[in-house]
């Protein structure tokens, strides 16, 4: 331990009386424990509802979708299922088409989005199981009626209940019977299952069933609009989706990942981590102007022992140091209080549940947390790097001391 940082601590925590000094160093630990403690708390509340919203606005969706946007790209279906089935990283894929149609069951008439997809690979892409609430998942139909299953909310609005029957109209051909005097094209279903995905537009407007009725109702014929695809990460969406977009030409295919879907929400949930970060760390930083203050004062308090360790040989950098000590002992004391009462806090939410939320109203019974240890190094980093720049000043002027003016009437 060389002699600076045994003088700065001395300084700091070996006082014989409580003076106004000590006090605003003891404030300036205190603000700082708090910033730190806030600040972790905070961004992992914001951490755990972001990995939430992301968790039920995936459950239906795919981490990659491929649309086929071109009659030119309908010709070049043989090479984007070679590419799927050659890129590694993707776990399974499943064509789909989509499109709006009327629902009505008696007098209940909604306008739904129907989405018909390969049964065959369903639960590897979707994982719907998990998710049906009555009935179940099973969009193979023994009858010539083919099966769906729909959200909760649609389910409500529409007045069914499983095993029951619906009939869909689709918009195809409607301006062709208008004019020809003929029928739009229609559909029965049975209502196999009904589920509940936490993703209000699957679970209020939503109609999955089986890829080949959905191509007939939609006027798709044996054509799709694209493919969906499951990765092994969804982590790895994004480095998969330039790699996709390299091989395949931008005016035929458009490659979407998860994110892009709800790029608006995504954005908005960012801005609103980082405005959070930023505002709480104006905690630390006043924390740290009492750094400042206390060092100048302690400056001009010691300015005698200052010019007595000058005339002893000590050198204008050994003066800095000590002072230098002195401020980042506050802010490390500051930084590690808070970065422990910071986890304390997001343990116990975890394992204890001390936030309970009220599942009817919010889908989750307990404030979301989630601890990324990235948050504690950068706001630790930024606690350190504060505290260090608030005591460069007080520690130059300590430097600049002249010690004959300093002794001179001792």
């Amino acid at each position: 331990m060389n002699f600076e940082y045994f003088i700065a601590r001395r300084y700091l925590v070996s006082k014989h009386k409580i003076n106004f000094i000590t006090i605003i160093s003891m404030i300036s630990i205190v603000g700082i424990t708090i910033g730190v403690a806030a600040l972790i708390v905070v961004l992992s509340v914001f951490n755990g509802f972001g990995s939430l919203v992301t968790k039920f606005l995936m459950n239906f969706e795919p981490h990659i979708r491929v649309e086929i946007i071109s009659q030119q790209g309908m010709a070049q279906q043989d090479k984007l299922l070679n590419l799927l089935q050659n890129t590694d990283g993707i776990n399974s894929y499943s064509a789909f088409v989509s499109g709006k149609v009327l629902a009505y069951n008696q007098a209940e008439v909604q306008v739904v989005n129907l989405k018909g997809i390969n049964t065959e690979v369903a639960e590897d892409v979707y994982n719907f199981k998990s998710s049906i609430r009555y009935g179940s998942d099973n969009l193979h139909s023994g009858t010539r009626v083919p099966n769906v299953i729909l959200g909760m909310q649609l389910a409500s609005k529409l007045r069914v209940v499983t095993g029951d029957t619906l009939n869909l109209i689709s918009p195809v051909g409607i301006e062709k019977s208008i004019t020809q005097f003929s029928l739009p094209l229609t559909g029965k279903v049975n209502v196999e299952g009904i589920y509940v995905s936490n993703n209000n537009d699957y679970d209020g407007s939503y109609i999955i069933t089986d890829l080949k009725f959905a191509q007939f109702l939609l006027g798709y014929k044996n054509r799709i609009q694209g493919y969906e695809i499951r990765l092994n990460n969804s982590d790895d969406a994004f480095e998969i989706k330039e790699y996709l977009q390299s091989k395949l030409p931008d005016k035929d295919f458009s490659v979407s990942t998860w994110y892009d879907f709800h790029k608006e929400l995504y954005s908005v949930m960012e801005i609103e981590r980082w405005t959070a970060y930023l505002i709480l760390s104006l905690i630390i930083a006043v924390a740290t102007f009492n750094i400042l203050g206390s060092l100048s004062m302690s400056v001009i308090e010691k300015k005698r022992d200052i010019g007595i360790l000058r005339t002893m040989g000590i050198s204008e950098k050994s003066v800095l140091k000590i002072f230098m000590f002195e401020g980042i002992l506050i802010g490390i004391i500051g930084t590690l209080l808070g970065a422990v009462i910071g986890y304390l806090i997001c343990y116990l939410q975890i394992h204890y549940n001390i936030y309970p939320l009220n599942p009817a109203q919010y889908k989750i019974d307990s404030l979301p947390i989630e601890i990324r240890w990235s948050d504690f190094f950068y706001i630790s980093g930024a606690s350190m790097l504060l505290s260090f720049l608030a005591s460069l000043y007080p520690a130059k002027r300590a430097a600049k001391v002249n010690p004959i003016q300093a002794i001179k009437w001792e």
